[in-house]
């Protein structure tokens, strides 16, 4: 990394490394305290400064299995504690803290296998081919219990630690641009329902502290509701916004079957909008090694002037763009090497109009690093920089 002249380092600090069983009675692991140790003290002796995301999907099995994990509100004070220890242990060097990586991701994709695919903890409605779980419910649950545990975490930050070790601390988001089909109004909301199902479901109540108005409207008592403590917990609670962003894709109107009743209830579908790469068979833009993703720099620019527009301009560090090359195919490394070039120029050049635009943005990371076991994917796809032989 000094070789290539980065000067920073996004990574996660695993849970159950530092707590195998998950909470602190069940005593702390003292060897996955050292090997971070080692790793911010060798990052910092080469002049990179860690950003350092405290959850990545990875909660202890331990707590999966004593009370579900983020279906049950006890979540909160276990990962509360968690966050003290790593902040305790390791914010005398660690100055960016990042609590949450995409929890739309986590609880879409392993609470109903929807627009992210199907992950851990693999749960979704029996309809949906599923042991367990509920599509219409799980996921709005295990994202408030998300959103808890960012604003206790870093609101204990703010006030224990930051007056004494000057850091910042903040929260990953992830979202797509969505692209009204048409112009017509149908699809012009369709697209703005998309983006508040996505998006707004955790941007919204970390500025207003509340859920945006059109989930509440569609969702009614499915969706919970955040306590008078826990909305003044949550506005205002990051000092800096992550974003994570890597495709585009078409938003058009579905009829109004919540009025009609359905039997496949879903948090995918509850944003009323279908979802399309292209119109007419034209792509939004070039395909990658993904089959949702494409190439499409403006949605970036678009998110950032968006998110100014909408949630106060505050300071975003893109903490995720890139793009993925399948792991075998007719390429060389010259033309897989030039669309990576292609792609961080395009997307760079988005993030330079929207600083233009007075947009706060303070960093950029490349997802990523080193070719990666890159989810339900595995080891089919490539976004790294720094090539890994499988």
């Amino acid at each position: 990394m000094k070789s290539i002249g980065l000067d920073a380092f996004r990574m996660s600090i695993s849970w159950p490394r530092i707590l195998p069983n998950g909470k602190l009675s069940g005593g702390v692991n003292k060897e996955g305290i050292a090997f971070y140790n080692d790793v911010f003290n060798e990052l910092l002796a080469n002049g990179i400064a860690p950003f350092v995301t405290l959850f990545h999907w990875d909660p202890p099995q331990a707590l999966e299995d004593e009370y579900g994990g983020f279906l049950s509100p006890k979540i909160v004070d276990d990962f509360k504690d968690f966050a003290e220890i790593c902040f305790n242990e390791f914010g005398d060097r660690v100055k960016n803290w990042i609590t949450l990586n995409e929890p739309f991701t986590f609880a879409n994709g392993g609470y109903d296998g929807g627009i992210v695919g199907n992950l851990a903890p693999g749960r979704c409605s029996p309809w949906a081919n599923c042991q367990h779980g509920n599509s219409a419910t799980e996921p709005y649950v295990v994202a408030h219990h998300l959103l808890l545990c960012h604003s206790e975490a870093s609101n204990l930050y703010k006030q224990k630690y930051q007056p004494i070790q000057k850091g910042q601390i903040g929260v990953t988001l992830v979202s797509h641009w969505f692209v009204p089909y048409s112009t017509s109004i149908l699809d012009v909301n369709a697209a703005q329902r998309a983006l508040d199902f996505m998006y707004g479901w955790f941007m919204h109540p970390l500025v207003y502290g509340q859920y945006p108005t059109i989930m509440r409207q569609i969702l009614g008592k499915r969706l919970p509701e955040f306590s008078d403590d826990q909305a003044a917990g949550l506005k205002g609670s990051f000092d800096f916004l992550g974003l994570n962003y890597y495709t585009g894709i078409y938003a058009a109107h579905l009829p109004n079957y919540i009025d009609i009743g359905r039997v496949n209830v879903s948090s995918t579908t509850d944003n009323m909008a279908r979802l399309s790469p292209d119109i007419n068979g034209e792509l939004i833009g070039e395909p990658t090694g993904l089959p949702s993703f494409y190439v499409y720099p403006r949605g970036l620019l678009d998110l950032l002037n968006y998110t100014k527009e909408r949630y106060n301009n505050p300071n975003i560090y893109i903490t995720e763009n890139g793009i993925a090359d399948p792991s075998s195919g007719n390429f060389t490394e010259d033309t897989e090497d030039l669309k990576r070039i292609n792609f961080h120029n395009r997307h760079l050049r988005a993030v330079r109009e929207a600083i233009a635009h007075g947009v706060n943005v303070k960093g950029y990371f490349a997802w990523s690093f080193l070719d990666n076991f890159e989810w339900d994917n595995g080891y089919t796809v490539r976004f790294g920089f720094c090539h890994v032989d499988y």
